[in-house]
């Protein structure tokens, strides 16, 4: 857990039962269980376990896989339990951090005792949150490929990801394509699909949401609408491969064509935490109250998203923000993030508290990714030579690439749906204003460069309502 690039959060769709992944241990020799995304485990016999790196059972699950040299860099171990998942790093003893656990739940979440004293963590191996996505897509193993593909999968199905109902029926058609083969005119695939519609989509497509957000999204929509939509685009995936080409198409091609449209979502490969935030006061005493959230963080930035109605409530890279994060004797840890805004039409500087007390890990890992960032931007470009199925270039950065266009999609920001505080010169929290500042509240940002976060500047007059 020391240092910035141990990473921790909260669990995932892997991690739904309980599980243990030392399953004997004798005086030398252990049996230690290794998890994969797809919920198979990979058994290693290990001597001396308890001074055994993760670096070095790393190096023994991708001799067993039979991976490439490339998978040390794509995918990390983790400690996951139904309360706390954690990136190791290389140097960390995973057998010493699980007899550690009781006390890293008590430090970084708010567990009941009687869960803490049952929680047992499992060993996983998972992508690892610093691979760039834009090297992913250069990778060609075909088992590499499959594994990170089962572990967006995972995240999908379980609403990790929030997608959109169309982005949800592609990528559950890929699906379809990798289980059941390419589409086939009059074979019964409205029947097959009918019966595993949860292996395609996510559950709250596959019956009557919740909640008012599930009722406004299924306003209007038949029963069906889904596994309709899902098979319309089943046969697309057909069409959009002419020439026949879908049918000779190997299970790597249909992995990558899924991961490359999970990149399109800006929390793919995130490490996830948990916290809440204040809602806006309502009412004639305007009391407020707060909601859970999910913190995605990434090499691109950080994102909040309703834990409840999985849409996102603010989207931010960290060339627009400031943090920092605050931990008094008796409080609760917060994690702050400053940004630019407006106030009825003003320009303002918006402050947003995270509560939660994984906000030491939230500030760190923002502070190490950047660190990240700016030593690539420092490093001399690797010279390459493109194939046709990688690209020549990375990808376009968030700002270099197209708005969605599509009104009210889950992944654009809802900023209206978070209570904020607009400050000026000395950080007083106002109704209206023209701010009047030349700083930051926060020292911890990306240096200014084009594109940076930007201090309101200062005006002659102050207006208040």
């Amino acid at each position: 857990m020391d240092g910035a690039d141990g990473t921790a959060g909260q669990p995932g769709p892997a991690e739904r039962s309980h599980r243990s992944s030392v399953s004997s241990v004798g005086a030398r020799a252990a049996d230690v269980l290794v998890y994969l995304a797809d919920d198979t485990v990979v058994p290693l016999a290990v001597e001396n376990l308890p001074s055994l790196s993760a670096h070095e059972l790393h190096r023994a699950v991708r001799e067993v896989l039979q991976l490439p040299d490339v998978a040390l860099e794509v995918f990390a171990l983790w400690l996951v339990s139904p309360l706390l998942e954690v990136q190791l790093k290389p140097k960390h003893q995973p057998y010493k951090l699980g007899r550690q656990w009781p006390d890293l739940l008590l430090r970084f979440t708010s567990a009941p005792d009687d869960d803490v004293a049952l929680d047992e963590p499992s060993l996983q191996f998972r992508r690892n949150v610093f691979f760039p996505k834009r090297r992913e897509l250069q990778i060609h193993d075909e088992e590499i490929l499959r594994l990170l593909y089962e572990e967006a999968k995972g995240n999908v199905l379980s609403a990790r990801y929030p997608c959109d109902v169309e982005d949800c029926e592609a990528l559950g058609a890929l699906v379809c394509c990798v289980q059941l083969g390419p589409y086939q005119p009059g074979q019964p695939a409205a029947c097959t699909l009918r019966e595993k519609l949860d292996s395609f989509l996510p559950a709250h497509l596959c019956k009557r949401g919740h909640g008012l957000f599930a009722s406004l999204r299924s306003r209007g929509a038949k029963t069906g609408t889904h596994e309709q939509g899902l098979l319309n685009a089943y046969r697309q995936v057909k069409e959009t491969s002419s020439g026949g080409g879908i049918h000779e198409a190997t299970p790597g091609a249909l992995y990558h064509a899924y991961l490359l449209k999970c990149h399109e979502l800006p929390f793919y490969g995130c490490a996830f935490f948990h916290g809440e935030v204040d809602k806006p006061a309502q009412g004639f005493l305007h009391r407020g109250r707060r909601k859970p959230v999910t913190v995605a963080i990434s090499l691109e930035g950080v994102h909040v998203i309703d834990s409840r109605e999985k849409y996102v409530l603010l989207g931010l890279r960290f060339q627009e923000l400031s943090w920092d994060h605050t931990a008094p004797e008796e409080e609760e840890p917060i994690l702050w993030l400053e940004f630019d805004g407006d106030s009825e039409g003003t320009p303002v500087n918006k402050l947003l508290r995270i509560y939660s007390k994984q906000a030491e890990l939230m500030s760190s890992l923002i502070e190490y990714c950047i660190e990240l960032n700016q030593a690539a931007e420092r490093a001399p470009a690797q010279e390459s030579v493109p194939s046709p199925h990688s690209p020549a270039d990375p990808l376009p950065s968030p700002a270099q690439r197209p708005k969605l266009q599509r009104q009210g999609s889950v992944v654009c920001s809802r900023i209206q749906h978070l209570s904020t505080i607009d400050y000026v010169e000395d950080g007083q929290g106002i109704k209206r204003v023209k701010p009047k500042r030349t700083t930051s509240f926060f020292s911890r940002q990306i240096s200014t460069s084009q594109g940076s976060y930007t201090v309101v500047q200062p005006t002659d007059s102050l207006e208040q309502g």
